[in-house]
C-alpha cells in the first residue's frame, strides 16, 4: 500500500555511452485506491475505477496514476484510511458510520480523520447456501461463513442472528473470504455464506455454474428489528435469473459502497478524482454492471460523514449542494 499521498518524480535514466543529454523527467501523481478480495465486487470495479481516473485526470500538468489494491474490504479499508496508509478506499456505509462515531468494531477508537468523496453502488446482502436451507432459522447446526472477526460481515451476522432469536453458539462459525467460502460450499465443507457484494457476485456466478445452491430470503419482522438499529439496511430485491437456478425473486437488503478518503488528502486532488468519476459513469457502466448504478444524482445516498472539502466543492459545482 502507499504510505501517503505523495509526489513523485520519475526521471529517465540515460543509457551508457549514449552522447546525448538525460531524457527530460516526468512528473506524476500516484493515486491509490484500496478494495478487497479477487471474488467480490470492489476489486474488479476498483481496477476500472482506476482506469477511468489515470486516462481522465490531470493536475496542474502532473498525470494521475491511480492503482486498485487488493484488500479487505471496509473494516480493514477504514483503518487503512484512519492511518492514512492509502489515498482512498471502498467502504459500506453502515462500516463508515461506525468507523467515524468510534462505534461496535471501532467501540472507543473513532476514524475522526475518515472522509467521503461519494457514494457509489448500492451492495446486495446475500445468504448463499447449499440446497434444503430455506429461511434463516434452517441455519441452526449448520456452518455459516462471516468473514473474518471483527469486519462487517461479521458483525452483520450477529445482528441478524440476535434479530431471529439466535446466538453465534446457534451455528458453527467460519471466517472464510469470500472465494474460499464458495469453493467450501462446492466441496462440501461449508453450508452456508454470508455475502455482501454488488450482484451479480463474480465468485457466486461461478459456484452456481457449477453447483445447484440457494439465496435465503433476509424479510419480515426479523429485519424490520434489524433495520432499527442498522438503519443503512435497505431493502431491496436479488432478481431472478442473478444466478443459474435462483428462477424467484428474492427479498433481502442492500447497503450503499461508499467512496471514502482522509483528511490530509489535498483539496485539488479529491476535487479532481470526483470529478473524474461522476463524470465518466457512462464508461464505467459499458465496462462492469455496478457502474450503471453510480450516479451523481446518488452520490450523497447514505453518506453519514463529512465530505471532502474537494469532493464538496465539486458536488456545489454541480448543484447536488446548494
Amino acid at each position: 500500500m502507499k504510505k501517503t499521498f505523495k509526489t513523485l518524480v520519475a526521471t529517465a535514466a540515460v543509457a551508457a555511452g549514449l552522447a546525448t543529454g538525460a531524457a527530460q523527467a516526468q512528473e506524476r501523481v500516484f493515486f491509490g485506491i484500496a478494495t478487497g478480495g479477487t471474488g467480490g465486487t470492489y476489486y474488479p470495479l476498483g481496477g476500472m475505477l482506476a482506469q477511468v481516473l489515470s486516462n481522465n485526470t490531470e493536475l496542474d500538468g502532473k498525470k494521475l496514476s491511480a492503482t486498485a489494491e487488493t484488500g479487505n474490504a471496509s473494516v480493514a479499508n477504514a483503518g487503512l484510511l484512519g492511518r492514512g496508509a492509502i489515498e482512498s478506499a471502498f467502504v459500506a456505509a453502515d462500516v463508515l458510520d461506525a468507523a467515524y462515531k468510534g462505534k461496535n468494531q471501532f467501540e472507543g477508537k473513532p476514524l475522526k480523520n475518515l472522509r467521503a468523496l461519494g457514494a457509489l453502488y448500492p451492495e446486495t446482502v446475500q445468504l448463499v447456501t447449499q440446497p434444503g436451507i430455506a429461511k434463516f432459522e434452517d441455519l441452526k447446526g449448520k456452518s455459516v461463513s462471516s468473514g473474518s472477526p471483527g469486519s462487517g460481515q461479521w458483525q452483520l451476522l450477529g445482528d441478524l442472528l440476535a434479530s431471529h432469536g439466535m446466538k453465534r453458539e446457534d451455528i458453527t462459525e467460519d471466517y472464510s473470504s469470500f472465494s474460499q467460502s464458495v469453493e467450501k460450499i462446492k466441496d462440501g465443507h461449508l453450508d452456508a455464506s454470508l455475502i455482501t457484494a454488488g450482484s451479480p457476485t463474480a465468485s457466486v456466478v461461478e459456484l452456481s455454474n457449477g453447483h445447484d445452491i440457494n439465496i435465503v430470503p433476509l424479510s419480515g419482522p426479523a429485519i424490520a428489528k434489524l433495520q432499527e438499529t442498522q438503519p443503512y439496511y435497505a431493502n431491496t430485491v436479488l432478481k431472478a435469473g442473478t444466478y443459474k437456478g435462483v428462477d424467484k425473486d428474492v427479498e433481502t437488503l442492500a447497503v450503499r459502497a461508499i467512496w471514502t478518503t482522509h483528511a490530509d488528502l489535498p483539496e485539488d486532488i479529491a476535487y479532481a478524482v470526483t470529478k473524474a468519476l461522476y463524470e465518466n459513469t457512462e464508461t464505467l457502466g459499458k465496462v462492469h454492471v455496478k457502474g450503471k448504478e453510480i450516479s451523481v444524482d446518488t452520490a450523497l445516498e447514505s453518506v453519514s460523514i463529512p465530505l471532502h472539502k474537494g469532493a464538496e466543492r465539486y458536488f456545489r459545482e454541480k448543484g447536488i449542494i446548494k
